[in-house]
């Protein structure tokens, strides 16, 4: 059936800002738009939504997130509080090991009940698309089982799931030598978990306490020799050169970043590698180098953000929250977070096929009760998501 949303007020996100429509209108057929533009130039339509003048965007895309795991580390949490460090933790067992421990003793139904509450959060904040990254199983069949699950959700809820596997993520405490490990993924687990059709994309932690750029850049070419897409965790602690190391490898994105140089920078740029940008996780951790946004800007490297939610670092299922903390925390322009979560999150997906209201792209929609776009970005704790529209529906 083709429908019809109009007396609408569109934030298209074509061209470089909201690409804003007065009296807007959208049209979809099969679950693809077909029309966008003034509600005078507008097709007639088999069903017709009239919005009442309220705001329509692309829906919601969270391009980053740990969604699928077992447990909780809300102890670690008050470790925090008390004065101990997120690598401290880690090096005395806590950390992503702890929610290894958890998740390995979960069955899959079970990581997809203790997922779902999460993934409807995101959804009740107009997301529409979200990736979900293995790396809390750290073996074959738990890392299996995470990503199982995560396609699970797309079948369980009206949303789109984009898997990534994220071996790389810890050395788990069955192999005590890193290099073995990384051997270990690349001949074994990630061959294996692409041929049963679980893995969209690679990725990998790009740190002291987690893989070396040479171990990393093992796993890639693992990835490059099975034709998958590869986006890395870099720069979050330390500078070892990941975003430089992503770049080369022509990865969708590279994700943290707030001790990225100048010359990572520039490498970025040039190989068109997104930004994603994760202020809940800079928020949780308490963390005090911010990302250099302005260079990045500089520079014409796109930003995208992401709830990073995960049990260790960033327990946030809200986009608009993350929003919010991208503006005051890194500075962000209310434009560049609609779009962090829109258009240049679809780009961190390599997805052609969603971000912004264009003819021919999916219909996911989202439509909002605000006056002004600045409003998604301004208010804290509140949701005015008023409809979602996936495919159309």
């Amino acid at each position: 059936m083709n429908r019809l949303w109009h007396n609408a007020r569109l934030m298209t996100l074509e061209g470089r800002d909201l690409g804003i429509v007065e009296d807007g209108a959208v049209a979809c057929e099969g679950g693809i738009v077909t029309y966008v533009g003034p509600r005078a130039g507008a097709p007639n339509a088999a069903e017709t939504i009239d919005c009442e003048g309220r705001w329509v965007s692309p829906g919601l895309i969270d391009c980053h997130t740990h969604l699928v795991y077992a447990g909780n580390r809300a102890r670690e949490f008050e470790l925090r509080l008390e004065g101990a460090s997120y690598e401290e933790i880690a090096r005395a067992g806590g950390g992503i090991v702890s929610t290894m421990k958890a998740t390995r003793a979960a069955s899959e139904d079970d990581l997809v009940a203790a997922s779902l509450s999460r993934l409807d959060a995101l959804i009740a904040e107009g997301v529409t698309t979200v990736e979900i990254k293995s790396g809390y199983g750290l073996s074959l069949e738990a890392e299996r089982r995470q990503l199982r699950a995560a396609r699970r959700l797309g079948e369980e809820r009206n949303v789109a799931v984009t898997t990534t596997f994220l071996g790389a993520h810890a050395l788990p405490p069955e192999f005590s030598d890193r290099d073995a490990y990384v051997a270990h993924i690349c001949d074994v687990m990630l061959p294996t978990l692409a041929a049963e059709g679980l893995v969209d994309a690679v990725d990998a932690f790009c740190e002291g306490i987690g893989f070396s750029p040479d171990q990393v850049a093992r796993v890639f070419e693992a990835a490059r020799t099975l034709g998958l897409p590869v986006k890395l965790h870099a720069e979050q602690l330390s500078d070892l050169g990941g975003a430089s190391l992503a770049a080369r490898y022509s990865a969708l994105s590279a994700d943290h970043l707030e001790h990225l140089s100048e010359i990572g920078i520039a490498a970025m740029a040039a190989s068109g590698t997104v930004a994603v940008l994760l202020p809940g996780a800079f928020y949780f951790t308490r963390e005090e180098k911010r990302p250099p946004v302005a260079a990045l800007r500089a520079h014409g490297v796109p930003m995208a953000l992401a709830t990073d939610c995960n049990p260790g670092t960033s327990p946030l299922t809200s986009p608009l929250l993350a929003m919010n903390m991208a503006a005051t925390l890194f500075r962000l322009t209310v434009d560049e977070c609609i779009a962090g979560f829109t258009r240049e999150a679809a780009r961190a997906l390599g997805r052609g096929d969603i971000g912004t209201l264009v003819p021919g792209k999916t219909c996911d929609l989202a439509i909002w009760d605000i006056g002004e776009p600045a409003e998604l970005v301004y208010r804290m704790g509140f949701n005015p998501l008023h409809a979602r529209i996936w495919r159309g529906q």
